[in-house]
């Protein structure tokens, strides 16, 4: 009953949101990829939010539900079936009736299963797609046959594109170069590997006072040189990010100078490498919202090049939806951890397989501890942190590592502002075994 109510809701909101997109005509942004869609469309909407008339998808609606319903504008409902109905009510007030409406859509797009950006394109025409990253192992490759059905399935909103759209991708990755034909480009990437439209360079972590704050890169475009920072966050990913903003930016006359600026106000949304003050002198790096193989080398890149700090130490858990690829995943990460940290705290039955693969390559079994539940973790992890320390915390979403992000903060009461997955409804939700 619960999937027949779901399927009814989907397609009356869809239709809705159909209507109103052909009604209305709005200029449409859709991000994709594996990694960094979420911090790419926020990106994106601090650049063009100033200029133009623009509305982002709420937290990370990629869903058939969370489509439409940026689209329309209107909350999630969750499990509650007034609440659907209040959305379907007014979904039709804005479909039929809305005189004032964004000019811009920033969306981003994502898929679970086969079929998804099928449905999702049948009715969303972009007029800009920009396409974050499609590595070797995707998230969701678990409900997939291979990792090249996944790419396929997420490429479908690249050919979806209309006839003068625009496809702003990252050039630094190697299957979206082999993927993309006879579509109008803009690229952008580090030019330590190859050239691009916009050519970052010179990232490194911004230090005050001993601590990390952020991240300040280079970019250039057509021999135009600015500075973007990233701040309260670390990790290459957000200069792709910021990046991919400058580049849709450019598209809408905003000058590279201009966006930079605009960039500097904005803050990575939560659980995506931010930095938060952790107890006992420490520095929390939340990584909590998800996790997957590509994200956690990232992460852990992040962690090893950090400079004048105490032990680093790393909190991984089960990286989720991996399928038939998880234990050879779960132990490469490990190969990575051996190199990258001084102590690893696992989270999940999965995520043992790290501990096994950083043995394996030269890590201490004395700095190796293995957990199943977060209360005992985060009691251990506690008692062994001191001053200076920096703690990585990342894992799928399942295992709701934000938890022991919350016990560690040196002021909790800030986690529903610095933290991901705050509601209610997600509060209440058990955390996978």
């Amino acid at each position: 009953m619960k999937q027949i109510f779901k399927k009814i809701v989907v397609a009356i909101i869809t239709l809705e949101a159909k209507i109103l997109i052909n009604r209305k005509k709005p200029t449409i942004i859709a991000i994709t990829g594996s990694v960094g869609k979420t911090s790419a469309k926020d990106a994106i909407y601090t650049v063009l939010k100033d200029t133009v008339h623009a509305r982002k998808s709420q937290k990370s609606y990629n869903s058939e539900i969370g489509v439409p319903l940026s689209v329309l504008g209107l909350k999630n409902g969750w499990n509650n079936p007034i609440l659907w109905a209040k959305n379907i009510f007014d979904g039709a007030l804005a479909a039929f009736f809305a005189s004032e409406y964004p000019e811009v859509l920033v969306l981003e797009v994502g898929v679970d299963r086969p079929g998804d950006m099928k449905h999702l394109t049948q009715w969303l025409t972009p007029d800009i797609v920009v396409l974050t990253r499609l590595p070797d192992v995707p998230v969701h490759v678990e409900y997939f046959n291979t990792p090249e059905d996944v790419i396929a399935e997420k490429m479908q909103l690249v050919h979806s594109l209309k006839e003068d759209g625009v496809l702003i991708y990252n050039n630094d990755d190697e299957r979206i170069r082999e993927e993309i034909k006879n579509i109008r480009q803009q690229s952008f990437g580090f030019s330590r590997y190859s050239p691009s439209h916009f050519n970052t360079c010179g990232d490194h972590v911004v230090y005050k006072e001993g601590k990390a704050v952020g991240v300040e890169c280079v970019l250039e475009h057509i021999g135009e040189e600015v500075i973007f920072c990233v701040y309260g966050s670390l990790g290459v990913q957000h200069a792709y990010n910021y990046a991919a903003a400058i580049a849709v930016g450019t598209q809408f006359d905003i000058p590279l100078f201009d966006a930079s600026k605009a960039l500097k106000k904005h803050t990575p949304p939560p659980g995506r490498m931010r930095i938060i003050e952790g107890t006992k002198g420490t520095l929390i790096l939340d990584d909590t919202y998800n996790s997957s193989p590509v994200a956690s080398q990232l992460a852990l890149a992040t962690v090893k090049d950090l400079t004048g700090v105490g032990k680093k130490i790393v909190v991984l858990g089960d990286m989720l939806e991996l399928g038939k690829y998880s234990a050879r995943e779960h132990e490469r990460t490990g190969e990575q951890v051996a190199k990258s940290a001084d102590v690893l705290m696992t989270l999940g039955l999965r995520a043992r397989k790290i501990a096994e693969g950083a043995l394996e390559n030269g890590m201490s079994e004395k700095v190796i501890f293995q957990y199943d539940d977060i209360d005992r973790a985060g009691h251990e992890l506690l008692e062994m942190i001191e001053p200076g320390d920096v703690i990585l915390i990342k894992a799928s979403q399942g295992i709701r590592a934000e938890k022991l992000v919350e016990r560690l903060m040196l002021h909790p009461e800030q986690a529903k502002e610095l933290l991901c997955r705050q509601d209610r409804a997600w509060r209440e939700i058990e955390v996978v075994k």
